[in-house]
């Protein structure tokens, strides 16, 4: 296997950790983060002054030499499958999609293959990232299975570790679109009695909490107001249907980026997504609430009725500022044109 030998210098007032001062003064181009740099450290890829340096932890002096030698990343075990992808944007660095409900971003086991990857895999072919150490596409946020909607994906380190960076400090504008029973309203007494709730100018609710895995149900995610991690959604109203209103269309964004994020606050709320199968349910609607042809694509909707509407960030090489939008897939238009009817 291939390798490429970098040489640097330390420069003035370096971090007091080997691992913080070189991933400072790295070439930018060789785009290593510190969880990297650790791994290589292990590895004996590290020289500090002709020494092997395997502590990340160690102190360095300004002026010293570092050596770290970067093998050539490894073919993923992941196959390209030829299927085809609703590319947004894409450029050397990146590409956006717009992923259909039914697709899993990533091989996991009960699906390992028909997936976002596997298709990247074919489309991209040699021009991926290496992050790792290992040549596939840089999944650096996901969305649920069965949630359509907006996805960056990088094609190179760089790339990948800037947007990372970047959904790390919680500044990718990421903006949802969801059906839920019930209305979410700054008026219901109820809803400004649930813990972590509160509501924000412009009628937003604001849900704040922590998430974890749920003690006994691994699929599922729980929320606790202690441990586990930090979650904010914020949700604004954007259309009631039936008569009294029974449903609500509703626009969400996100503060944080946690799994299942949306679907589990907005249950906490009491106003599950509909079509959930996990935390939404279905739920008896009161009778003449709505007509009938309403009534059966409720039943009817097989999947959580969540899009991901809106993705805005950074470009991580260029700093162009981004922002793409996805119209509502045929299923979630389809439902919210009976309910309008």
């Amino acid at each position: 296997m291939s390798s490429t030998r970098l040489s640097f210098v330390i420069a003035a007032d370096p971090p007091a950790r080997l691992d913080k001062a070189i991933a400072r003064d790295v070439p930018e181009g060789a785009a290593l983060s510190r969880t990297r740099l650790a791994r290589l450290m292990a590895d004996g890829a590290v020289v500090v002054d002709g020494a092997v340096a395997s502590d990340p932890k160690a102190r360095v002096a300004e002026g010293a030499v570092i050596e770290v030698t970067v093998e050539a990343p490894e073919e993923s075990h992941i196959g390209a499958e030829d299927i085809p992808l609703n590319v947004v944007f894409e450029d050397a660095e990146l590409i956006v999609v717009n992923k259909p409900a039914g697709m899993v971003v990533h091989p996991a086991p009960g699906s390992p293959s028909g997936t976002l990857v596997n298709a990247l895999m074919h489309h991209c072919g040699d021009d991926l990232s290496g992050v790792g150490g290992m040549r596939r596409p840089g999944i650096v946020h996901r969305i649920d299975k069965d949630t359509s909607g907006l996805l960056v994906v990088a094609k190179s380190d760089a790339a990948h570790h800037g947007l990372a960076a970047q959904f790390a400090k919680h500044t990718v504008e990421r903006y949802y679109r969801a059906l839920v029973y019930g209305v979410p309203d700054g008026n219901d007494p109820r809803l400004r009695g649930v813990k972590g709730a509160s509501f924000e100018p412009g009628n937003v609710l604001k849900l704040t909490t922590q998430l974890a895995r749920h003690r006994t149900d691994r699929q599922r995610q729980a929320v606790l107001f202690q441990g586990g991690r930090h979650a904010v959604t914020r949700a604004r109203l954007v259309a009631r249907y039936g008569a009294p209103p029974v449903l609500a269309q509703i626009e969400c964004w996100l503060e944080t980026g946690r799994t299942h994020q949306i679907r589990v606050h907005m249950a906490h709320a009491g106003h599950g997504l509909v079509g959930d199968p996990t935390y939404g349910g279905k739920r008896k609607l009161p009778r003449g609430a709505l007509n009938e042809a309403a009534a059966e694509a409720v039943s009817g909707f097989g999947r959580q009725a969540l899009h991901a509407a809106v993705l805005g960030f950074e470009h991580p090489v260029s700093s162009e500022m981004l922002r793409f939008e996805a119209p509502l897939p045929g299923d979630f238009a389809d439902l919210l044109a009976v309910l309008a009817a």
